[in-house]
């Protein structure tokens, strides 16, 4: 996995992401003080899944020769009880059989990221001393 690299942007809550040649925006919604210049920081949560459950499911049908044209994943998020409760859809597009389409579902939970998501996480945080420059 890449390091992201994460620093201030413009602006209230803008940040400036990194992750190898690509740079991304993660922002808060107008109505949490932000400018909406890119997902929120949970937003990239409900993303990374969906494109992981889309990566993976078309992997397999690939590999095993189905004929799925393509797959359409929605995920939301929300707070409740103290806990980040995701609901994801997900769409299989291609003449596919109903057996096919149970096994696709079983892979869609089988993703890397639905499964570190659904396993201990463990966040190691180490404090870099900085010197501002002049």
């Amino acid at each position: 996995m890449r390091t992201a690299t994460v620093t201030t942007g413009t602006g209230t809550h803008r940040q400036i992401v990194r992750i190898g040649p690509h740079t991304l925006v993660a922002d808060q919604p107008v109505t949490e003080g932000g400018e909406d210049a890119g997902p929120a920081p949970h937003e990239w949560i409900l993303a990374a899944l969906g494109a992981c459950t889309s990566m993976t499911v078309k992997m397999y049908a690939v590999r095993k020769g189905w004929p799925l044209v393509s797959v359409e994943v929605s995920v939301a998020g929300d707070h409740i009880d103290g806990a980040l409760v995701l609901t994801r859809h997900v769409a299989f597009i291609g003449e596919l059989t109903d057996e096919q389409r149970v096994r696709l579902l079983d892979i869609a939970n089988r993703c890397p990221v639905h499964r570190s998501l659904s396993g201990p996480i463990r966040i190691d945080t180490l404090l870099v001393s900085r010197v501002p420059a002049r």
